[in-house]
């Protein structure tokens, strides 16, 4: 029972880091981390698929062996933050809202540029 419980866990923080890609605001690699993790408990194949996959398996492998974010996840993530940050101008009338949200989002932006980019990156860079 537990092991369908951590699969199918494993299944909606996918299902949310994919719809993370295309929606800005929504946060990718976070729920990407959740599903592998969840992954390792819950289904060794959907584990395996997730850090073999091409796109993905990247952004786990350098995050488990180095806590590290590449330079092109981190610009991402910050334009996405940015784009959402704009969105929300235009549509809440509240100034603590996007006040709070702001801080937030530099926060965020912060710790992402704080995480070193991958050593086999630098050396290609």
């Amino acid at each position: 029972m537990t092991n369908l419980i951590f699969l199918i866990l494993a299944y909606l923080f996918l299902a949310l880091a994919l719809l993370g890609i295309v929606l800005p605001g929504l946060p990718t690699v976070p729920f990407l981390l959740l599903s592998a993790w969840f992954a390792a408990r819950g289904s060794a194949r959907l584990h395996r698929w997730l850090y073999a996959h091409p796109h993905f398996g990247k952004l786990l492998n350098d995050w488990e062996q180095q806590k590290a974010v590449s330079r092109t996840s981190k610009v991402i993530a910050v334009l996405m933050l940015v784009i959402s940050w704009g969105v929300m101008y235009y549509r809440v009338e509240s100034v603590w809202i996007l006040v709070s949200v702001a801080i937030l989002f530099v926060v965020v932006a912060a710790y992402l540029f704080s995480r070193p980019e991958p050593k086999s990156e630098n050396i290609q860079n």
